[in-house]
């Protein structure tokens, strides 16, 4: 179904909704290499970051019926669900355990995997970070790839919490103005 036909966001839906394969199979091939690549900057690691895209387009199915497009378009919705699924994963004391119980030596010598940059960028998301001054790239970076939260932030920047909230509100009416001249 790939590159065959080019569905709307409204047929998109529509097909998930009727729990169709095809619909899936069409979200898949064509939203998995942006999702990944927000997954990846969370995780870092490529064997946690394939598992919680499985997690996240399962989501994406069981719940489909919950995006209201009235909020905000789908790509935005699974981002956010994909976000937020990683972010997840990475607060779970399941994944918390692995990371204290990894022996050094083992640490030591896989550090690349800990060091994975994505390389899939499709909506040019990183040339508009690039854009933003420093210190709010920095706030974004931390918040929506990372996952820290504002209280985090103000500890790791010793800055006050106030100034990560109106820093982080300003970059990202910034970063809206950016994406809409981007289209």
């Amino acid at each position: 179904m790939k590159n065959q036909l080019k569905l709307t966001e409204q047929e998109i839906v529509s097909l998930l909704c009727q729990q169709d394969q095809n619909g899936f199979n069409y979200l898949y091939d064509n939203y998995a290499p942006a999702i990944y690549g927000v997954v990846i900057r969370v995780v870092s690691e490529k064997e946690h970051a394939d598992e919680i895209l499985q997690d996240v387009f399962v989501k994406i199915w069981k719940n489909i019926r919950q995006f209201d497009p009235e909020r905000g378009r789908l790509y935005t919705w699974m981002i956010n669900l994909a976000r937020n699924t990683a972010i997840d994963y990475i607060r779970s004391k399941g994944f918390q355990n692995e990371q204290k119980n990894q022996g050094i030596p083992e640490f030591v010598n896989n550090s690349k995997d800990y060091a994975a940059t994505p390389n899939v960028d499709h909506i040019g998301m990183k040339e508009v970070l690039l854009r933003l001054k420093q210190e709010w790239r920095e706030l974004i970076e931390l918040a929506y790839f990372k996952g820290y939260t504002q209280q985090e932030i103000a500890e790791r920047l010793d800055i006050p919490i106030g100034t990560v909230k109106t820093r982080t509100r300003n970059a990202l009416i910034e970063l809206k103005s950016l994406l809409k001249d981007n289209n």
